[in-house]
């Protein structure tokens, strides 16, 4: 199994429904931060390619639940690269329930495939995935993916 990159998160109040489970938009907006923390901290460069004309584009999303999860839990967002392709990119992200005692519970699985465009605002087109972001992202490759 590949590595993977991880963000760490503690439940709140805010990201629960009134019955006390966390409410499953979240899920994919823990995706989005993951994803944002890998950037920060292996491919600052694309950041700055972000603020030039390099434009992330999030084709699709999902999200598998296995397990409820509540305010407090202790939660390991955990990113691997699924596929990469000229233009575009998989996630791979498994929602893993950090126990006190050491113990992990898989609690959900999603995926996020994302497009790499270039150009103003309305004239964008497809544009080769940065030699900077296949590097960072080398290390988290899934066996057989061809990253």
């Amino acid at each position: 199994m590949a590595e993977y990159f991880e963000y760490l998160h503690t439940v709140g109040f805010e990201e629960t429904n009134l019955v006390g489970n966390v409410y499953y938009v979240n899920y994919l907006r823990w995706q989005g931060r993951c994803r944002e923390m890998f950037l920060k901290r292996r491919a600052p460069e694309v950041l700055a390619d972000l603020q030039d004309d390099l434009k992330l584009f999030t084709l699709r999303v999902d999200c598998e639940f296995f397990a409820e999860i509540t305010a407090f839990d202790e939660l390991s967002i955990r990113m691997r690269l699924i596929e990469l392709a000229q233009t575009q990119l998989e996630f791979g992200f498994d929602y893993v329930r950090l126990g006190d005692a050491g113990d992990e519970t898989l609690i959900a699985r999603g995926r996020q495939r994302v497009a790499c465009m270039r150009g103003p605002s309305g004239r964008t087109a497809p544009a080769r995935v940065p030699d900077v972001l296949v590097r960072a992202l080398a290390p988290y490759a899934q066996v057989g993916s061809p990253a």
